[in-house]
């Protein structure tokens, strides 16, 4: 049986966990816009592609994020370890599609 203390823990590293995933959506948002911009570079989801360089793509790209955070928390209520897990995987993935944008614009401003 989780003790109080636990569950607080398990919640507030969930908490830090969503906004960490909601951080790297928007970044990777504000990083494509940037990429997009300067001809570095393109969106790789063609629902969004459209949209880019219009003001709605970063407010669609945050309200994605918000509404997979509110999602992933429902889930965590009732599943917590599966909430958690797939947490984890979204924000390595992020991560990493982040760390590829920015190496992107890195490897541009060197060629320059």
């Amino acid at each position: 049986m989780k003790t109080a203390r636990s569950s607080w823990i398990a919640r507030h590293r969930m908490k830090c966990l969503l906004g960490v995933m909601m951080a790297l959506i928007i970044a990777d948002g504000l990083v494509t816009e940037f990429l997009v911009s300067n001809r570095l570079g393109r969106e790789g989801n063609p629902f969004l592609e459209p949209l880019v360089g219009q003001s709605t793509f970063l407010i669609i790209k945050a309200a994605g994020a918000l509404l997979a955070a509110f999602i992933l928390w429902d889930i965590h209520r009732r599943q917590p370890n599966l909430a958690f897990v797939a947490s984890i995987c979204f924000v390595v993935v992020y991560g990493g599609i982040v760390c590829w944008n920015l190496a992107v614009v890195f490897l541009a401003q060197s060629n320059l």
